[in-house]
């Protein structure tokens, strides 16, 4: 009798047990979470306070990525700069690259800026593109279909609600964005420099011109020349946005802002990476508010 309780009571907790998902940035894992619901139990290991080239490995992130069914990162390269040594030693066969459970989401973005030529003399680029696609809104809706087509995959058994919040979310997420895109059809003329090009997708997606960036190269911190030869460029462009990330330097930004009257804006690269941007919705908001206001 015990044993037939104790195995009763195994298969209730099998049953309801959460799939345990890891991803690597703060948006991945709120659309993870609106197609996952209570079914999913959702990590996220870096920080978008900071850099999301250059996250900080801590043992707390090993221990994550050891008990993870699934690992969902952004790709393009974003996190070569720390994921790979994470995967080996949490020696987790679930989430190795190749494995059912790993998700590399840049596979299914229709990448831009893709380099005609690598080489370390052009700076910290990406061989595949522009991996910054998340300032997007419209790739949420490639996001929650792909993330629930790899849970149904993982969780067979929870296929049927995975596409019920699937179903939910885009109806609520396109009815968000026909609002979101009238609004921004009014910034469509603006013209802007970035730090780094963070903001590509964002500004592609609703016609704003980035005249430069204060980067020189991309990850490399900008010079007196290059400084001096943007305040023109801002200038004669008539530039009235410096948009800033919230984790490089300010110094070169304010002193260009200073020489043109151009105004500088912290604009977050990801949800939570600023206060009023906590949420999915607020995320791009924020962005939109920051560049078109």
């Amino acid at each position: 009798m015990k044993k037939m309780i104790l195995a009763s009571l195994l298969l209730a907790s099998s049953l309801f047990a959460t799939l345990k998902i890891d991803t690597t940035y703060a948006t991945l894992g709120a659309v993870t979470q609106e197609i996952g619901g209570d079914l999913v139990e959702v990590h996220v290991l870096g920080s978008s306070k900071y850099d999301p080239h250059f996250i900080v490995p801590k043992p707390s992130l090993l221990s994550k990525l050891r008990r993870a069914d699934l690992l969902i990162i952004n790709g393009g390269g974003l996190e070569v700069g720390w994921l790979p040594p994470l995967i080996r030693s949490a020696n987790n066969r679930k989430i190795q690259p190749g494995a059912k459970g790993f998700l590399d989401m840049s596979h299914f973005i229709n990448m831009i800026n893709k380099p005609t030529s690598v080489s370390r003399a052009f700076g910290d680029i990406h061989a595949q593109g522009n991996p910054h696609y998340v300032t997007d809104p419209h790739q949420v809706l490639v996001m929650a279909k792909v993330i629930a087509k790899k849970l149904a995959q993982i969780d067979p058994s929870h296929a049927q609600s995975y596409q019920h919040n699937l179903e939910k979310f885009l109806k609520k997420w396109n009815a968000y964005l026909k609002e979101f895109d009238a609004k921004m059809s009014q910034c469509s003329t603006k013209k802007v420099v970035q730090y780094h090009e963070l903001y590509n997708y964002f500004l592609k997606r609703y016609g704003i011109v980035s005249v430069g960036n204060i980067e020189p190269l991309p990850g490399i911190a900008p010079s007196s020349k290059h400084t001096l030869a943007l305040i023109g460029t801002v200038k004669e462009n008539g530039v009235k946005k410096i948009l800033q990330d919230v984790y490089h330097d300010k110094k070169a930004a304010e002193f260009i802002a200073a020489k043109t009257g151009a105004k500088v804006v912290v604009v977050p690269h990801d949800v939570g990476s600023v206060k009023a941007a906590d949420t999915l919705e607020d995320f791009y908001n924020t962005i939109a508010k920051s560049i078109c206001k």
